[in-house]
């Protein structure tokens, strides 16, 4: 299984950004779907993630801001982000779980400055 994410970059405070996780490989049924982020020096914490069927959670310091989605026919998942504050600045990792197995993408990198 194949994580690959895209979308991050450099953004300026308040601004957005979409961050896509396409999944590919021996794909038999994914279960769920998140995203984490990981700033320098800290250790790489949950941000949102959402079940197959739907339901979504998310980290207090996100929750209004940050929205997951996914889109099971494709294989993605989603993470729109609002309102981007500089605390958000980190890589951000996109996390499958199938067969009770996790799978993790490469990273990318989220700046936002103020």
């Amino acid at each position: 299984v194949q994580l690959v994410e895209s979308g991050g970059g450099l953004v300026q405070a308040g601004g957005s950004l979409r961050l896509s996780c396409v999944v590919s490989g021996n794909i038999f049924r994914i279960d769920a779907m998140g995203w984490y982020r990981q700033a320098p020096g800290k250790q790489r914490d949950l941000v949102a993630i959402i079940s197959r069927g739907g339901s979504t959670n998310y980290a207090d310091s996100v929750k209004g801001r940050f929205t997951i989605s996914r889109d099971n026919a494709k294989n993605t998942v989603y993470l729109q982000m609002n309102n981007l504050k500089p605390e958000d600045t980190a890589v951000y990792f996109c996390n499958v779980i199938q067969l009770a197995r996790n799978f993790w993408g490469q990273g990318t990198q989220v700046t936002v400055s103020s």
